[in-house]
């Protein structure tokens, strides 16, 4: 059987696009990379790699090889999950969306860290829309995203962690307290549309056929807040996980007839990996039970 290690090489070199920045991710010299190349390629009869400028991409034989690599090392992750079936142990391959790294994961990688010392976590970063797309193809484990606004895949578990309603943030001076009145009147930032949970804010402008006066658009909660605090505009955000930023001087008033953003994590039905995603959760959910200063 071939050892594994050599598609995940190949595939670290197609994901960061050179024999030095695969190297760093794997840990391992560009010498010790380039050999493992040198060995799958002769095993599999053909160039699997060619030089495009500064990059190294995929010549049409390793372009049809992907796909088994990447099988191949999900399967020999299960079968090293299965083999250690009376202990959890292994790598998570977890996505987040910014608000879940700094609300919801950290207190419970701490926990899952003492109570499952041998567990393995790799954290990617991202839009709930990209963290979904990681999934459902098999780069990912699992994510904890904002809900699509579509249904979940069939081959999909999905928990829901936070219900975060809408509110209309405000500068801590505003004295008015009619919500669509304030937002007629007052510059507009939007939470991003290209977002699923600023596509749920857009809705409801829609819904009640409300054209803000626009100026800014982010994807950043942290930012949108800030610059609402500094009394640059309002806008409609989730009451998301804290921590906050510092000293935010805003007012949040509740959004008349919207629906909450729910937050919460999505994995592979059947998953190998399934053990450590229950762990992760039962983590989060002791958080939940003793939040402190959170909210």
């Amino acid at each position: 059987m071939m050892d594994s290690r050599l598609p995940q090489t190949f595939l670290a070199v197609l994901e960061h696009g050179s024999l030095a920045a695969a190297a760093r991710h794997l840990d391992l010299t560009p010498a010790a990379v380039a050999q493992r190349m040198d060995v799958l390629e002769r095993e599999i009869g053909v160039p699997l790699l060619t030089r495009a400028g500064r990059r190294v991409v995929p010549t049409q034989a390793g372009l049809a090889i992907v796909e088994s690599s990447e099988r191949m090392i999900v399967e020999v992750r299960r079968m090293r999950s299965l083999a250690r079936s009376d202990e959890l142990v292994g790598e998570l391959r977890l996505g987040a969306i910014a608000t879940a790294m700094t609300g919801v994961l950290p207190d419970a990688l701490a926990r899952i860290r003492s109570e499952v010392p041998k567990l393995e976590v790799f954290l990617m970063p991202g839009s709930s829309r990209d963290l979904y797309k990681s999934v459902v193809e098999g780069k990912l484990d699992a994510a904890i995203v904002v809900r699509p606004p579509f249904e979940i895949g069939k081959a999909l578990e999905w928990r829901r962690l936070r219900s975060e309603p809408l509110h209309l943030f405000c500068p801590c001076d505003t004295a008015e307290d009619d919500v669509l009145a304030i937002l007629r009147s007052r510059p507009f930032i939007r939470y991003d549309r290209s977002n699923w949970g600023g596509k749920q804010v857009d809705d409801w402008l829609h819904e009640n056929e409300l054209a803000p006066q626009d100026w800014l658009e982010l994807d950043s909660l942290d930012a949108i807040a800030i610059m609402v605090g500094r009394g640059l505009g309002v806008s409609i955000l989730p009451n998301w996980a804290r921590p906050w930023p510092e000293k935010l001087n805003v007012r949040l008033l509740p959004l008349p007839g919207s629906r909450p953003r729910e937050v919460g994590a999505l994995w592979h039905r059947g998953s190998p990996v399934t053990r450590l995603v229950e762990a992760l959760l039962q983590a989060i959910d002791r958080g939940d039970e003793n939040p402190g200063g959170r909210s």
